[in-house]
């Protein structure tokens, strides 16, 4: 009998070793590496703080890094959720109102993202069932697995390859995956369900998990104890997914001790378990994981041939020649500003919100940004515009006085915009004391339009001036509904999202300076009222100028008064877009402005602001 012949020997392709590189120098397109963080025992651990440093650590490697957020939450997004249940919704370009965290990514990463890097329960199920109406599981009994866990691993592989930093044709190398809750929670079973089977998809060689444990010291002798993070670890490992990293928060650097005690009842080698520990400022996070290794040890754990690349990470002139000389160093930088910053400016932020911080965080990182260029130590004074009120003087004269003093004492002020944040008589009266005090003031998106609303009363002698949000019938409606939006539907109804502002350049306006000359702007906007088109002529023929417009020059987007050193208000939310190495002009220029640095600023730049030069010029 003849025997069939040998088949010919399968000859593997050959492919170069990966590398942050490979699609460029191969043609070849690299295996998308996902890094998956989740943590355990308690929440505030500072998850979001660690996805992002890891982020830049990795960049400083030379690699593109993409993000993604997992909210196990039935909202489909936060446009509907108070600012006491959730803090800040930020708004990215396309318009999503997404959870804060993204905020953060964002400002670490350089970045961009979109409504899409944000995933939630509700949007997983929407989509579920959506396609079941549709047919698409073809008559098949719909059930979790596999049908919500492959929508999820879909949304995530799909969205993971999207550029993000500025570029139309470079995909990120990596993505972070920030799972939120804590492992145990019934809420997010599903998605470690389907963490583990991407993991399986891709590869563990694609696939990393840094778990976030707590360490805390307890008891006189100040001993650290590792039995929470052994417990976390131990239910992430019954789910099925093992840490290849552990990332130990603690008040104190982890003892040798300690981290031989892991390593062992964990099974994590101790070169991959990291201290993090408190220090003086969230900055200097990618500084201390960077100093522990994380970067290379995560680069070699993909097969990445660039753990020894040093890269900048920030947009200034020198940041190459700085972050060759050691890895991070342009952004040590902003680290060292934060801790050696001498002389103080004092800000005052009124809003209603002032109780949950949380609510004006990208306000807060954009004042921090700008006063880290200026080299100052930002102080924040915090003022509940009630306490501003007469009734507040009836009721409690101290508290009504505490009140005033906080908002006389800043050098300048800050009137953010929040949905469902009214306290229209309090806002009317903070903004008048800048207006006729001279005091800085920035006004965003309804707090430009308290502005508009306090000057028609004062300047035009409008006394019953209000917004028709706050008073449907008022004889003098300045701030009236946005007719493009919907009254009736609360969920994504706002003018949301990117829009282009024309700067008139007439007579070089603060605004013109400010950007630097541009005549044509995109910023981020969440609002559905505007200011009266039909009262702008009378306005500005009483010395408040809009400068500041969208393309039909109907709806007013920046407004300033000429007569003052510097009174701004933004339709839009420049805090949104503000970088720790790029402070937005808006806020920037109020923190020179209260300093009294702005005019000599402006001369140095030559006339126009240019935003970074702060940081490179002294240091």
């Amino acid at each position: 009998q003849v025997g069939r012949p040998a088949p010919p020997p399968k000859v593997a392709a050959l492919r170069p070793a990966s590398s942050c590189r490979a699609v460029r120098e191969h043609g070849w397109r690299a295996p998308m590496k996902y890094l998956l963080v989740t943590s355990g025992t308690v929440s505030g651990l500072g998850k979001g703080t660690a996805v992002s440093s890891i982020g830049v650590v990795l960049r400083s490697h030379g690699l593109r890094v993409s993000a993604v957020k997992i909210d196990p939450y039935l909202n489909i997004d936060a446009a509907t959720m108070s600012p006491w249940e959730h803090g800040e919704a930020f708004v990215v370009e396309d318009g999503g109102e997404v959870d804060l965290d993204i905020g953060n990514y964002e400002r670490f990463l350089d970045v961009n993202l979109t409504a899409s890097h944000s995933l939630t329960s509700g949007k997983v199920f929407e989509q579920v069932l959506k396609r079941e109406r549709t047919g698409h599981y073809l008559g098949k009994t719909v059930q979790m697995i596999p049908a919500v866990t492959d929508a999820i691993q879909d949304w995530i592989i799909d969205i993971a390859r999207k550029p993000v930093d500025g570029s139309s044709e470079k995909s990120p190398d990596v993505c972070l995956i920030e799972l939120g809750g804590t492992i145990g929670d019934m809420d997010i079973s599903m998605f470690l369900e389907a963490m583990q089977q991407l993991m399986f998809k891709v590869g563990p060689e694609n696939f990393c998990i840094c778990h976030l444990g707590m360490v805390p010291t307890m008891g006189t002798m100040a001993e650290q104890k590792t039995k929470p993070c052994q417990q976390s670890v131990r239910m992430l490992r019954e789910v099925g997914l093992k840490p290849d990293f552990l990332l130990c928060r603690s008040e104190n650097a982890l003892e040798e001790a300690t981290l031989r005690k892991l390593a062992v009842l964990c099974q994590v080698p101790e070169s991959n378990i990291v201290s993090l520990h408190d220090i003086s400022n969230m900055y200097r996070v990618p500084l201390l994981l960077a100093e522990q290794g994380l970067g290379g040890c995560i680069c070699r754990h993909f097969g990445l041939s660039c753990d020894a690349v040093m890269s900048p990470v920030l947009r200034l002139a020198d940041s190459a020649a700085r972050a060759q000389s050691e890895r991070l160093g342009d952004w040590r930088v902003l680290a060292d500003r934060i801790d050696t910053a001498s002389d103080e400016v004092i800000i005052a932020i009124v809003g209603r919100f002032t109780g949950l911080h949380d609510t004006y965080t990208s306000v807060v990182k954009a004042l921090k940004h700008a006063a880290m260029e200026v080299n100052l130590h930002l102080a924040i004074e915090w003022v509940d515009p009630i306490d501003l009120e007469p009734n507040t003087q009836v009721q409690d004269n101290r508290r009504y006085d505490a009140a005033w003093w906080r908002l006389k004492s800043a050098h300048g002020v800050v009137l953010p915009g929040v949905l469902g944040d009214k306290c229209v008589e309090g806002k009317v009266r903070a903004v008048k004391y800048c207006r006729t005090s001279a005091t800085p003031f920035l006004g965003i998106a309804g707090g430009m339009q308290i502005a508009v609303i306090e000057f028609a009363r004062s300047e035009l002698g409008w006394e019953g001036a209000n917004s028709t949000e706050f008073e449907e019938t008022n004889p003098h409606p300045v701030i009236i509904f946005m007719p493009e939006a919907s009254a009736a539907v609360t969920g994504s109804t706002l003018r949301s999202g990117s829009r282009a502002t024309v700067i008139r350049d007439e007579d070089l306006s603060m605004a013109l300076r400010l950007f630097g000359g541009k005549t044509t702007i995109y910023e981020r906007h969440r609002h559905r009222y505007e200011v009266n088109p039909n009262i702008v002529p009378t306005l500005e023929a009483k010395g408040m100028r809009f400068v500041g417009q969208d393309e039909s020059g109907s709806r007013m987007q920046i407004l300033e008064i000429k007569s003052l050193p510097f009174f701004i208000g933004t339709q839009f939310h420049p805090e949104f877009k503000s970088r720790p190495g790029a402070a937005t002009p808006p806020f920037l220029g109020l923190v020179l402005a209260a300093a009294r640095r702005l005019e000599k600023r402006l001369q140095e730049d030559g006339g126009l602001l240019r935003p970074g030069s702060g940081l490179e010029r002294y240091h």
